[in-house]
């Protein structure tokens, strides 16, 4: 149903609303052709970059999964509480960074920006082969992570500058299927670096932080010439082709295309009742998702693998949560759809832990099957989540602080999810752990549910603004999401 827009806001850029909030005036007069050309050209330069970006990054935060598997707990003298505690430190430093850096990467831009904090991290990533004791650890993690943080939210955001908004859920599906690519590629790759245990002196698991934090460095090389920052500025784009990008997210965002830095939408992130529902969905979903990736190779090894085989049958669980999270990401934007592509998967990670206490004595295929279901509902769910939220918040300053506040809180699951899988419950297959996540997932879809009926209830009642409420509303400049206008994807 079309809102009754009042003939003064009808203007060139405002004409008509349809239910998923793009103003269609216009639409039409775009090419078919020549937005796909350039869609497809932007996904050439932009998606497989930041793909093999976070590939190296979420790949650089687990892989001390596999160094404990290698020995790192054993050389280095590290009691099971200063292991848990060094998963966690990782993510309050993450936590702490990820609003700055957000504002850091729209005032200096992307490339520059992302290109700094990977000659750090990547560094540190390597320099992690020389601690000797659990402090040296803990600093390592805690700066690995302050430094890690830009990339993550820096990309979500990046996306949803270069991506109308029924195009970003696949994007950013592609752009964090790397993440389970990451712990596929790391047990596989883990496997073979263990084997050079003794090799110029040093442990396996100082070379799989060498080895796996050295293209991270390698790679800011391309990244500072390749990195497009905005469409307008992009030197893969003539004129013509900046245009038409500018052109088509104008017309997508409809009156939420606020542009420069303001503090009046900075402000406005942290009065919106969306933000906060946002945050509580993302924790309750980021704590079993990284809690899992960081426990992964030991609960496999609770399956009565060895150490070798353990790295390497880490593989087969990702492989799978990667193509679930690829289909349900396509899905989400296929149909324009956020509430159930979300919940859906949350649901089945639901299960997928509750089938891992029920297996627990059971045969070691029921109890990998388990653990399978459970990675493929956990990494689906992202896609969807990460997508709703840049969708439904406009203007740039907000979307950026708001993605970022959303993603930083929601990294604090990463703290906790460091705590929930504990040596001590080993013996008993995790039961403790596998049931707090079994917890937190449903928990999330229920309030995922609720939230999405409270957007279409909003997007009905601006269906059904009389003329006059709507140019009541729409009073006020930066008004953002919040125009009378927009229309929210639910």
């Amino acid at each position: 149903m079309a809102s009754k827009v009042p003939a003064e806001y009808a203007s060139e850029k405002i004409d008509e609303v349809d239910a998923e909030g793009a103003y269609n005036n216009h639409t039409a007069e775009l090419d078919p052709v020549a937005v796909g050309k350039l869609r497809r050209k932007i996904d050439l330069h932009l998606i497989p970059l930041i793909s093999v970006l976070y590939l190296c990054s979420f790949l650089d935060r687990v892989n001390i999964g596999n160094a404990k598997v290698a020995g790192l707990a054993s050389d280095i003298v590290l009691t099971a509480n200063e292991y848990n505690w060094a998963l966690s430190i990782f993510f309050i430093g993450y936590v702490i960074f990820e609003i700055p850096s957000n504002i850091l990467l729209k005032k200096i831009g992307p490339r520059k920006w992302i290109t700094i904090i990977m000659i750090f991290w990547g560094t540190i990533m390597m320099s992690m082969a020389a601690v000797t004791n659990a402090a040296g650890l803990l600093a390592a993690r805690f700066f690995l992570g302050l430094t890690e943080s830009g990339l993550f939210p820096g990309s979500v955001y990046l996306i949803s500058l270069w991506y109308t908004r029924s195009e970003q859920a696949l994007r950013n599906g592609l752009f964090f299927s790397t993440a389970t690519m990451a712990g596929a590629f790391g047990g596989v790759l883990a496997y073979g670096i263990a084997q050079m245990e003794g090799v110029r002196g040093l442990h396996g698991w100082q070379w799989i932080f060498i080895l796996e934090g050295l293209p991270t460095v390698l790679l800011t090389i391309v990244v500072f010439f390749y990195l497009p920052d905005f469409p307008a500025t992009a030197p893969f784009l003539n004129q013509e082709e900046k245009e038409l990008a500018d052109r088509r997210l104008v017309i997508d965002a409809g009156p939420a295309t606020q542009t420069e830095f303001s503090w009046k939408q900075f402000r406005s992130v942290f009065v919106d009742w969306k933000v906060y529902m946002h945050m509580i969905t993302y924790i309750l979903s980021a704590t079993p998702l990284y809690s899992l990736s960081l426990f992964l190779p030991s609960i496999v090894q609770g399956f009565n693998f060895s150490p070798l085989t353990t790295q390497a049958m880490t593989a087969p669980a990702y492989v799978i949560a990667c193509l679930f999270t690829i289909l349900c990401a396509f899905s989400s934007d296929r149909f324009r759809e956020r509430g159930i592509h979300y919940a859906f998967p949350t649901v089945i990670g639901c299960l997928g832990y509750i089938l891992l206490i029920v297996t627990k004595d059971s045969h070691v295929v029921n109890r990998y099957v388990s653990l399978t279901v459970a990675a493929s509902g956990v990494f689906a769910a992202v896609p969807p989540m990460l997508s709703w939220f840049t969708t439904n918040i406009g203007g740039h300053t907000k979307r950026g602080v708001a993605t970022a506040a959303i993603i930083s809180f929601g990294n604090i699951g990463g703290a906790i999810g460091g705590q929930i899988y504990r040596a001590s419950d080993a013996a008993d297959g995790y039961v403790r752990g596998h049931t707090i996540c079994a917890v937190m997932m449903g928990l999330s879809a229920v309030l995922v549910m609720i939230m999405k009926y409270g957007l279409i209830r909003e997007n009905r009642r601006r269906d059904n603004l009389t003329p006059e409420e709507f140019a009541r509303e729409a009073e006020g400049d930066e008004l953002c999401d919040h125009h009378p206008g927009f229309r929210y994807y639910s």
